[in-house]
C-alpha cells in the first residue's frame, strides 16, 4: 500500500500525518493507532472499511510521519489533534475507532467532544493504567536506550500469541518495523500520556453509542479493563475476542465483522 500521506498542522504547530481511503460521499470513520505503531497497523482492514466509509487514518503525534515535539504529551493534546484534524478536513461528525492508546483518545473524545462523534469503538484499551512509577521507569529506560530493538521484542511478546510470533511472516515483520522506526522521544512522550491519564470516573459521561472490544488474553489492557469501561459507559456493548492485544492483526476477519456489525447497526 502506497504512502500517500497528507499533513495538517495542529494548534501547537505540530504536523500530523494522515491519509484518506474511500469515497467522499460515504460516512467518515477515523482510525487511531496503538502506541509504537503507525496508521499502517490498519492496512488489513482498509479494503473492506473503505467500501462502507471514507476512512481517515492518522499517525498519533510522536509516531510515524507525524511530528515529535519535545516534552511529555497529554491526553487533552492528543484529543485536540483529532478535533483539529476534523476541523481542517471540514468533518462535522465521524465514527471513531481507537485501539490501545487510540482507545484512550476515543474515551477523551466521547467525554469532551461528543458532538463530533457518531459511534465510538474503544478497542483493547483502559481508562487507567497506573500507578505512575512503572511508567516513569519505562520512560527513563526508553530515553537511555540506543535504539528500539529490545523494546520492539517486548511489545511483540505483549501483542501477539507466542505461536503467531514464532511463525513470523510479513505481518509480524511489518509491525516490528513500525516499532523499530518509532522515535524514542515520541514513545516516551506518549508513555507520559498513559501515565497521567485517569478516565475511570469521567467515562460515565459518554453518551454516544459505544462498543468496547477486549482481548481475552490481552496482558496490556486486560479484558477486565474492557468490561469495566463497558459497565461504566451507559448502554455500551462489549465484545471479548479470543486474542491478545492487536485483534485487528491477529483475527482480522472477526475484527472486521465486529466493527462493521456495530457501525452499520441502527440500535
Amino acid at each position: 500500500m502506497s504512502d500517500s500521506l497528507s499533513f495538517v498542522t495542529a494548534g501547537d504547530g505540530t504536523r500530523i500525518a494522515y491519509r484518506i481511503d474511500g469515497s467522499g460521499d460515504q460516512p467518515t470513520l477515523i482510525l487511531s493507532n496503538s502506541i509504537a505503531t503507525t496508521l499502517h497497523m490498519w492496512d488489513q482492514q482498509i479494503a473492506e472499511f473503505s467500501r462502507h466509509f471514507r476512512v481517515i487514518r492518522y499517525d498519533t503525534r510522536g509516531h510515524g510521519a507525524s511530528g515529535v515535539p519535545a516534552g511529555a504529551y497529554s491526553i487533552d493534546r492528543l484529543g485536540r489533534d483529532v478535533v483539529e484534524l476534523m476541523d481542517a478536513l471540514n468533518i462535522e461528525r465521524a465514527h471513531f475507532l481507537g485501539l490501545s492508546l487510540g482507545g484512550f483518545i476515543g474515551q477523551w473524545l466521547g467525554i469532551h467532544a461528543p458532538e463530533r462523534i457518531v459511534r465510538l469503538i474503544l478497542s483493547n484499551t483502559s481508562p487507567y493504567l497506573g500507578p505512575a512509577q512503572p511508567w516513569d521507569e519505562a520512560i527513563n529506560s526508553v530515553l537511555q536506550s540506543k535504539d528500539m530493538t529490545e523494546r520492539a521484542e517486548m511489545f511483540l511478546r505483549n501483542w501477539f500469541p507466542a505461536d503467531m510470533l514464532a511463525a513470523g511472516g510479513p505481518v509480524i515483520d511489518e509491525i516490528r518495523a513500525m516499532v523499530l522506526s518509532t522515535s524514542r522521544h515520541g514513545l516516551a512522550a506518549n508513555f507520559a500520556v498513559v501515565r497521567d491519564t485517569d478516565l475511570r470516573r469521567t467515562i460515565s459521561l459518554i453518551t454516544r453509542p459505544t462498543l468496547v472490544i477486549a482481548g481475552e488474553h490481552d496482558p496490556v489492557t486486560a479484558a477486565s479493563h474492557g468490561r469495566a469501561i463497558a459497565e461504566t459507559i451507559p448502554g455500551a456493548q462489549l465484545k471479548v475476542l479470543p486474542t491478545v492485544h492487536l485483534p485487528n492483526v491477529e483475527l482480522p476477519k472477526e475484527y472486521l465483522e465486529t466493527v462493521l456489525g456495530f457501525l452499520r447497526s441502527t440500535n
